[in-house]
């Protein structure tokens, strides 16, 4: 992907989409300060250059029912390139994981695990360590109560 010069306008109108999906382009633009067709001409750049991935809804799960959420932090039996490529291979098609993360600092990996109970995360891992995933062991953190969780704040991210 070829990197692309970004101004503040580009900034703004990432950071708002990263908030609000589904705004209006007319909004959109008088957000950013821009006319739409400008504005929608930028957002069609940052698309194809691969900026902007997709557009999804923020569910409330707790509006669906029951459910647990939980943080697994993974370290691998072995630490060759194979081992990395099998275990990635095997979490890519679970779909009770919801985000995977290669991690520094002692552990591997940092799983997000959404299921419906504990007994369900519970069989997830007991088949995750009985698969040829890998795992040397694991250490889970249910989630008790969200406090925060919002898009990054593009704006720090440039130099």
């Amino acid at each position: 992907m070829q990197q692309l010069r970004l101004d503040d306008r580009d900034i703004a109108i990432l950071a708002t989409l990263s908030r609000e999906g589904r705004i209006a382009k007319t909004e959109l633009a008088a957000r950013v300060n821009l006319s739409p067709t400008p504005c929608w001409e930028r957002m069609k750049r940052l698309e194809k250059a691969g900026l902007i991935r997709g557009f999804r809804a923020e569910i409330d799960l707790d509006g669906l029912g029951p459910h647990v959420q939980v943080f697994v932090t993974v370290e691998l039996e072995s630490h060759r390139a194979e081992s990395f490529q099998m275990f990635e291979g095997i979490i890519g098609r679970i779909d009770a994981i919801t985000g995977c993360w290669a991690i520094g600092g002692g552990y591997d990996y940092l799983l997000q695990v959404v299921t419906h109970d504990v007994a369900a995360f519970q069989e997830l891992m007991d088949g995750l360590l009985e698969s040829r995933a890998g795992v040397r062991r694991y250490y889970s953190y249910i989630v008790t109560k969200p406090v925060k969780s919002d898009p990054p704040a593009l704006g720090l991210l440039r130099g």
